[in-house]
């Protein structure tokens, strides 16, 4: 269960150096955080972008005990495609903080982060207005789904898939954790 925020004294600190406080992405992290966005991107209901900058200078972010203070950067962001897609070059500008925040964000835990500051970011993002968030655990192969700050729904390779309800979404998670070696392997032998 996520708890809300107490009274957090605790003040974020600026950004310094973007290198020095970025997680590092590990080969695991990359490559799950690219399968994500690919198996969303074929989804014609979605558009997903890694890496994409939120602007959340609006909201004080204090309370929820996290470093931004002014954007945050999911791992991967989730629209519909019909609300975010690439901008026409010749009527607009691309745009280098987004104000329109997603449906879903998936954080991909980095050997060199906690889950406690994971479920502080996805506070944050549920009272930004964002509808879902999960946490992949490449380690373990489990995905959690939040679908609210006390729903919790965690979903290991066994089970075959993970499964948003409220979103209406269903990946298979051998595309997103087996690898592809073993994939090719099963399909030769059938």
């Amino acid at each position: 269960m996520i708890e809300s925020p107490n009274n957090l004294t605790e003040l974020s600190k600026p950004l310094v150096n973007y290198q020095e406080e970025r997680e590092m992405p590990s080969q695991n992290h990359s490559l799950i955080q690219a399968r994500l966005g690919g198996l969303f991107n074929l989804d014609d209901r979605f558009n997903a972008a890694t890496e994409l900058t939120l602007d959340v200078s609006h909201r004080d972010l204090t309370p929820f005990k996290i470093k931004a203070t002014q954007e945050l950067e999911p791992d991967i962001a989730v629209y519909y495609a019909s609300d975010f897609d690439v901008i026409d070059p010749t009527v607009d500008n691309d745009v280098l903080k987004v104000s329109q925040m997603p449906l879903l964000v998936i954080e991909v835990l980095s050997p060199t982060q906690g889950t406690a500051e994971i479920f502080a970011k996805f506070r944050a993002y549920f009272a930004l207005g964002i509808k879902s968030c999960w946490l992949v655990d490449p380690t373990l192969r489990i995905i959690t789904v939040c679908s609210n700050p006390n729903d919790l729904n965690i979903y290991k390779l066994a089970d075959g898939e993970v499964v948003d309800n409220l979103l209406d979404i269903r990946l298979p998670l051998s595309k997103i954790f087996a690898k592809k070696t073993v994939i090719k392997a099963a399909v030769k032998s059938v």
